[in-house]
C-alpha cells in the first residue's frame, strides 16, 4: 500500500485512489490533495499509473462518527513520542498512528497534519491549525521542543502530562457524579412511586368517609400534580439544565458563581481544591522542564487549573513573577496554596529544581485526590440507602396513617 500527500493551500480533501506501480503491480491507498487533477499529478510524479481516484465524504471528520475526546489525544501523544523514541521519523510515526486509529474522524485529523508536516510546516505549527484537539499548551511544549531540538524527550513528557491531567479529570468526574447519581434515583423513585403506586391508594381511601390525615393528603395532591404534570417538570427541568449550560458558556460571573460556589461545597470542595493544585504544579513543571520561561508558562498555566478562582490567582501571580516577584512570593499572598506547596516551591527556586519539586506536589496532591474519591464513594453508597429510604418509607407511612387511624377508632 501507498499513500501519497501534497501541501497546498487549499488542500483539505482525502481522496482513495488504486492503480499500478512502474512494475505494474497493483497498489491503493490514500493521500490529501486540493483536486482530483493536483492527486493524479501527484500520483504520476511518484511513478505509479492511477487508473482509479475518488473523493472521500468529509462527512466522518465534521461530526458524523465518533468524535474526537481528550482521551484520544493523550493515546495520541504517547503512541507518537513511543515510535518516535524508537527511531521512527516523525512524517512515517503520524502515517502510522493515523492509520491504525479506530475512529475514521481521528484518522482523518492525524493524516491533515502529516501532509502540513510534509509541506514544510514545524509540528507546533500544523497542530495549531486544529486548536479544538490541540491547545495552547500543547503547541507551546512541542514548539520549545523543535526549537531546542528535543522533541522526542519533550512528547514522553507531553504524553505523560495529558495521561496525568486526563487521569485527575476522571477521578473529579466520577467524584461529582456520586452525588449526582444519589440526586437522580432518588427523584425517579419518587416520581414512579408517586405515579404508579400512590393512586392505587386514592380508591381506597374515597371509601373511608373521614378526612385524611395531613401529611396523607400532602402526598395524595402531589401524586395528582405528578400524573397530571409530569411532563412539564421533565421540560422544567431540561430547561434549567439547558440554560445552566448556556450561561456556563458565555457568563464568566456565572462560571466565578459556580466555581467558588463549588469549593465550598463540604467533601467536594476540598477535592476540587487539591485538583486545582495537582493540575497547578503539573502544568508548570511540564512547561518549565521544557524551557519555557516562567512568565510565558503561567499563562497557560492558568487556563489548565480547571476552576476559574485558582485561574484568575495564576494571572495575578504572572503580572507580579513578571516585575521581578519569586514564584513562592506570589503564591503565599493569594492566600489558596497550601503552605506545604509554597515552602516546595520555595525550595525548588532556591535549590533551582523548580520542576522536580512541582512533579513531586502534583504527585501528592493527585494521590490525595485519589484516596478522597475513594472514600466518597465508600460514604454515598450507604448514603443512597438512607435517603431512598427515607423517601419510600416517609410516603409509605402517608399512604398507612388513614389506616393506622381507623384502627385506633375502632
Amino acid at each position: 500500500m501507498a499513500l501519497a500527500a501534497k501541501k497546498a493551500a487549499t488542500a483539505s480533501h482525502t481522496f482513495s485512489w488504486q492503480g499500478k506501480d512502474a512494475k505494474g503491480r497493483p497498489m491503493k491507498g490514500e493521500l490529501i490533495a486540493s483536486n482530483v487533477g493536483m492527486a493524479r499529478a501527484e500520483l504520476r510524479r511518484q511513478g505509479l499509473q492511477p487508473s482509479k481516484i475518488r473523493k472521500k465524504a468529509p462527512a466522518l471528520f465534521k461530526g458524523k462518527g465518533k468524535p474526537i475526546t481528550p482521551g484520544d489525544i493523550a493515546v495520541f501523544a504517547r503512541q507518537l513520542a513511543t515510535m518516535m523514541s524508537s527511531g521512527v521519523p516523525l512524517v512515517q510515526s503520524f502515517d502510522i498512528v493515523g492509520r491504525g486509529h479506530e475512529k475514521a474522524s481521528m484518522q482523518e485529523l492525524l493524516l491533515k497534519i502529516k501532509a502540513d508536516i510534509e509541506g514544510g510546516t514545524a509540528l507546533a505549527d500544523a497542530l495549531g491549525k486544529h486548536p479544538l484537539y490541540f491547545d495552547d499548551l500543547f503547541c507551546n511544549l512541542v514548539k520549545a521542543g523543535e526549537a531546542a531540538g528535543v522533541l522526542e524527550p519533550l512528547l514522553d513528557k507531553i504524553a505523560t502530562y495529558k495521561e496525568k491531567t486526563e487521569s485527575l479529570k476522571g477521578k473529579i468526574k466520577k467524584a461529582l457524579f456520586y452525588p449526582a447519581a444519589v440526586i437522580a434515583v432518588a427523584v425517579i423513585v419518587t416520581a414512579v412511586i408517586l405515579i404508579f403506586v400512590i393512586p392505587q391508594f386514592q380508591s381506597l381511601f374515597r371509601g373511608f368517609g373521614a378526612e385524611l390525615p395531613a401529611f396523607t393528603q400532602m402526598v395524595l395532591h402531589l401524586s395528582d400534580w405528578m400524573q397530571n404534570y409530569w411532563w412539564a417538570m421533565i421540560l422544567g427541568l431540561g430547561g434549567i439544565g439547558y440554560g445552566i449550560k448556556g450561561l456556563w458558556k458565555r457568563s464568566r460571573p456565572f462560571r466565578q458563581f459556580i466555581d467558588r460556589a463549588m469549593l465550598r461545597i463540604p467533601t467536594i470542595g476540598p477535592i476540587l481544591h487539591k485538583a486545582a493544585i495537582a493540575r497547578f504544579s503539573r502544568t508548570t513543571a511540564t512547561m518549565f522542564a521544557a524551557g519555557v520561561p516562567l512568565v510565558e508558562a503561567l499563562e497557560s498555566v492558568a487556563g489548565a487549573t480547571g476552576n476559574i478562582v485558582y485561574e484568575e490567582a495564576v494571572l495575578k501571580m504572572r503580572e507580579d513573577v513578571a516585575t521581578g516577584q519569586s514564584l513562592q512570593l506570589t503564591m503565599k499572598q493569594q492566600r489558596i496554596f497550601p503552605h506545604m506547596t509554597v515552602q516546595m516551591v520555595a525550595i525548588g527556586e532556591e535549590s533551582g529544581s523548580l520542576d522536580h519539586m512541582l512533579s513531586k506536589v502534583a504527585d501528592f496532591y493527585e494521590e490525595q485526590v485519589d484516596n478522597a474519591v475513594d472514600s466518597l464513594s465508600s460514604l454515598l453508597e450507604p448514603m443512597i440507602m438512607v435517603i431512598i429510604g427515607v423517601l419510600v418509607g416517609g410516603l409509605v407511612v402517608a399512604m398507612y396513617l388513614p389506616i393506622f387511624q381507623m384502627a385506633s377508632a375502632v
